[in-house]
């Protein structure tokens, strides 16, 4: 059986995040600059469905490449499988406080502290993926079903969660654990991490000719789900006492996740098939991170100020498809500079040293 080379990039996966990046963007515009008055409108209501898609999308990625990094590590002593994996947890920690502490700092003198401990996307990964640190010490389909049973308990648990009495926890930390609008919590969003860590941890396990036939059935798997969670949410009964589809329903898991499989198959699909050479959806994939931190600055920071809660449908679709083209020109940028050779040259020398010393 074939290893795949889990060191190059899977190029299907980053037109995958690149499309998650397009459908970020619209969504953040739609609801920062839309007029007030217009948020019943359809569109509106479309571009934030499939706006709220991203995160899953991202959520499932991150899993992914956790399940790959494993993959690497299973001939590694049990503990340093699973410090491999903190080590991720905690670039993700410190990915997410440095970008609390750039908002907070930009948004003036007179912002609360406590903005600095906003539990976001980037929050959740780094939560989720220390919380499934153990799965490494399982291997190959061992791993996957771990995996898949961690995603059905945290989308599972979510209304519970919401029921618990949890008001002597300090706010910070309850938004971690309980579902919430204007934050992420491991329940449910997490579950997008564990079935991702599930699909990075059987990949390698996949001949790279069958590959077609692998994600023809992720396609099948995600019109199931797809459809079994919109038939369960429209059940006129319920095993919860109380569940919010649009909050912590398990049916809405599985509608994003569907579309997750759906969106990723047509991503295998038109890369293998249709596309070749340069792909500017492929370029955004490969420089999310960047799009994401610079974007929400632009979108919810103070640089637009006066464009907040003002624009027509028509204008945030035009605003859209601008702030799309400037994160293309920006990933370019980024992908073509200089010094970009320079910084990852003394990337990877710091990580071979790294690794000496571990080794030793």
């Amino acid at each position: 059986m074939s290893v795949v080379p889990v060191r190059s990039r899977i190029v299907f996966l980053d037109w995958l995040r690149g499309l998650a990046a397009i459908v970020m963007l619209q969504g953040h515009t739609f609801d920062s600059f839309l007029r007030p008055e217009m948020r019943e409108h359809p569109a509106f209501i479309f571009s934030q469905f499939f706006g709220g898609q991203a995160a899953a999308i991202f959520l499932f990625l991150t899993g992914l490449t956790l399940g790959l990094g494993m993959n690497r590590r299973e001939d590694l002593p049990a503990w340093q499988r699973i410090t491999g994996t903190l080590r991720r947890a905690r670039f993700l920690f410190l990915l997410a406080i440095a970008f609390r502490l750039q908002m907070w700092i930009f948004a003036g003198p007179n912002q609360p502290w406590t903005g600095l401990l906003h539990v976001d996307v980037l929050n959740v990964m780094g939560a989720t993926a220390a919380l499934l640190s153990v799965a490494a010490l399982a291997r190959g389909m061992r791993r996957v079903r771990w995996a898949v049973l961690a995603g059905v308990a945290l989308a599972a648990l979510a209304p519970v969660m919401s029921d618990l009495d949890v008001s002597a926890l300090p706010g910070a930390v309850r938004d971690y654990f309980v579902p919430s609008a204007p934050a992420f919590s491991m329940f449910p969003w997490g579950s997008y991490l564990a079935f991702g860590l599930a699909a990075g941890s059987a990949l390698p396990l996949v001949k790279r000719t069958d590959w077609s036939r692998v994600m023809q059935w992720a396609a099948l798997c995600g019109f199931g789900l797809l459809l079994a969670g919109r038939y369960f949410s429209n059940l006129p009964f319920s095993i919860y006492p109380h569940a919010n589809f649009w909050l912590d329903s398990p049916a809405l898991v599985a509608c994003k996740l569907g579309i997750t499989l759906l969106l990723a198959s047509v991503a295998f699909l038109w890369t293998d098939y249709f596309s070749e050479g340069w792909s500017w959806v492929r370029l955004l994939g490969t420089t999310s991170l960047a799009v994401y931190w610079v974007h929400v600055e632009l979108v919810y920071g103070r640089w637009l100020w006066f464009y907040k809660e003002r624009l027509t449908v028509w204008q945030c679709v035009a605003a859209s498809a601008a702030l799309v083209l400037a994160m293309v020109g920006m990933s370019a940028a980024i992908r073509l500079l200089p010094w970009r050779m320079w910084v990852a040259g003394r990337w990877e020398s710091a990580r071979g040293v790294a690794r000496q010393r571990r080794a030793a």
